[in-house]
């Protein structure tokens, strides 16, 4: 494996990490006056941009749904993309 693959391999499995970090935090209530809360917002500054098409098409299938699957959607997609960048 190239180094520029495992690279990216190692940049995909950073962003599942966040993304689930952004999953476990949203059940909690975080102070936004306290320092945690501004590493929270740039977490979600950073993971954002997959989860709001996933979540909006996700929104138009299920329209009622009051779970968030679009961490779990996205988490097998990024894992499949890491695989094919490992050569499975």
């Amino acid at each position: 494996m190239g180094s520029l693959t495992m690279l990216l391999a190692h940049a995909v499995q950073i962003y599942i990490i966040l993304i689930i970090i952004r999953a476990v935090l949203s059940w909690f209530q975080i102070n936004p006056a306290g320092e945690f809360f501004k590493i929270y917002l740039f977490i979600i500054q950073l993971t954002e941009p997959v989860m709001r098409p996933v979540r909006d098409f996700l929104h138009r299938i299920f329209p009622a749904s009051p779970v968030d699957f679009s961490p779990i959607i996205i988490i097998v997609i990024l894992n499949m993309l890491k695989n094919i960048l490992r050569g499975f």
